[in-house]
């Protein structure tokens, strides 16, 4: 109130305030366009929510009004790693627990006879646990995440890999992007901040280097070599980048791979290690496909957590921040939005700081949480839960690795199309040699060549995947990413489709 009267009462605060009014009354349109808003933003790109998922919505939106309108009946999104969008089932155990925390009222006295019936006894029991430490679905939680929770996920990962965990150094978050997101922004100092990044990589680290103004340092994987990572590769684009005074900070690893599917031997791990200790760079490992391992006897999961402290006191000082999410494996709870991130050798004036970050969002949403509850403290044998939770859970992992197979067989029988078997994850991403025809019908439609066949394929089947030029790829070669997630008993008409596009694609523009 004094401010205003002080403002009021100074001429030459009203004759700023009436310019500024006389301005905007002669401006035509809106204030904020595309060419007034923050050009960081403008510049971003995710392609696997790009031009060809909006293109494909509004097919499937069309296709409500008029079943008839195109030669498919539904269109397959193929374009991000959705399972339950593609009718996966939920795990069981996971629903109950979390329909009895959104709803408290069933575990009172009065209705426990009904409930009993309706729900397994641990199911019940970890309700109880739940809303005894949680309180209300609906109140925030800690900003770093539920207590209790943070110590269940301590324990999941000192189970997993053998070595202690602090429930202190994990935070809850919406999915892993979001951890993500904000350890990249803390990292990033100024423009010449660099962060490493695989090619092929997901979108969400070009997105976020772009929205916090930092250098993107591209490291290539190796198709040939079933996208293997080579400390050669690592070392020739660090030594590129700093020669032009790039201050590289720090290396993003997806394991296993997205959009290639590959999963890393240990020895490749500890390679890796060593060449961020040597180099003084920060790790970052995305791990959020830990569980969906497809050849676990030649190619088993190892977590960066668990090379780094089996390497000795050499490397107790390497930096690393690890990230999981309940959005993948067998849960495919992506609209839970559950994840966290553990911090490992992190200054601690820097955790005060995530702290202070994490503060500012208030808090991670509690359902997540409960979501990343269950997903690293399940049923166990003995559980009267267990048994269907297991059966479940195979049930969908034998399904997917049978899907996984079929698909790349599929890929690899096109004209033109190489394809690497997925050692996990949920992508395929193969390779198509695209005649010198269709590369220049692309050029004429102002479109990437791996982006107009991506079209046409949409245009024609209802299926719709992601250019490869959405993730980066080696100059000269194009690709597109796939999920194997379509419903296992649409899957031969699913991969019958694509292999009849794919011919009539290649006569079209056949020399």
């Amino acid at each position: 109130m004094i401010r205003t009267l002080i403002r009021t009462a100074n001429p030459r605060y009203l004759q700023i305030n009436q310019n500024v009014k006389r301005f905007r009354s002669t401006q035509a349109g809106k204030v904020l366009t595309v060419d007034t808003m923050h050009p960081l933003i403008k510049n971003a790109e995710y392609a696997v929510r790009g031009a060809l998922p909006i293109r494909a919505e509004a097919i499937s939106q069309q296709l409500k009004k008029d079943p008839s309108s195109m030669k498919f009946d539904r269109v397959v999104f193929c374009n991000i790693g959705n399972p339950q969008q593609l009718n996966q089932k939920p795990i069981s155990f996971f629903r109950q627990v979390a329909s009895l925390c959104d709803n408290p009222e069933l575990l009172k006295a009065e209705n426990r006879s009904i409930v009993s019936k309706l729900y397994p006894a641990d199911a019940i029991a970890r309700a109880e646990l739940l809303i005894k430490h949680v309180g209300s679905v609906g109140a925030y939680s800690h900003s770093k995440g539920i207590p209790h929770i943070r110590e269940n996920v301590a324990k999941f990962i000192e189970e997993r890999d053998g070595y202690p965990a602090d429930p202190d150094n994990i935070f809850l978050t919406q999915g892993a992007s979001e951890g993500v997101q904000r350890v990249i922004q803390m990292l990033t100092q100024n423009a010449n901040s660099g962060i490493m990044i695989p090619i092929p990589q997901y979108p969400l680290y070009s997105a976020t280097l772009s929205m916090v103004n930092a250098a993107p340092v591209p490291y290539y994987l190796n198709e040939s070599k079933g996208w293997g990572l080579d400390i050669e590769s690592l070392q020739k684009s660090v030594d590129e980048a700093r020669a032009k005074g790039v201050d590289v900070r720090a290396l993003a690893i997806i394991n296993p791979g997205n959009p290639t599917g590959q999963c890393l031997t240990e020895e490749n791990i500890r390679d890796i290690i060593r060449f961020c200790h040597r180099e003084r760079i920060v790790l970052l490992a995305d791990e959020v496909y830990q569980t969906n391992i497809y050849q676990p006897e030649t190619r088993p999961f190892h977590s960066f957590k668990k090379v780094l402290m089996s390497m000795g006191s050499e490397f107790a000082d390497q930096e690393l921040f690890s990230f999981h999410s309940t959005s993948k494996g067998m849960i495919g709870e992506c609209g839970r939005r559950g994840g966290y991130f553990e911090c490992v050798n992190i200054d601690p004036e820097i955790m005060e700081q995530l702290y202070k970050l994490a503060s500012i969002s208030l808090c991670p949403n509690v359902q997540g949480q409960i979501m990343v509850d269950v997903m690293t403290n399940p049923p166990v044998e003995g559980d009267e839960s267990y048994p269907q939770y297991i059966s479940e859970k195979q049930e969908i992992f034998e399904s997917l690795r049978r899907r996984a197979v079929k698909l790349a067989k599929c890929f690899n029988g096109l004209e033109n199309v190489s394809c690497n078997d997925a050692e996990g994850a949920m992508y395929l991403f193969p390779q198509i040699r695209l005649p010198a025809k269709a590369i220049e019908a692309a050029k004429s439609s102002k479109m990437a060549p791996d982006a107009f066949y991506a079209m046409a394929l949409l245009e024609a089947t209802g299926v719709c995947v992601v250019p490869g030029s959405g993730f980066g790829q080696e100059p000269g070669t194009y690709h597109f990413r796939s999920t194997f997630l379509p419903e296992e008993h649409l899957f031969d008409d699913f991969c019958g489709k694509i292999s009849n596009f794919h011919k009539e694609f290649m006569d079209k523009y056949r020399a």
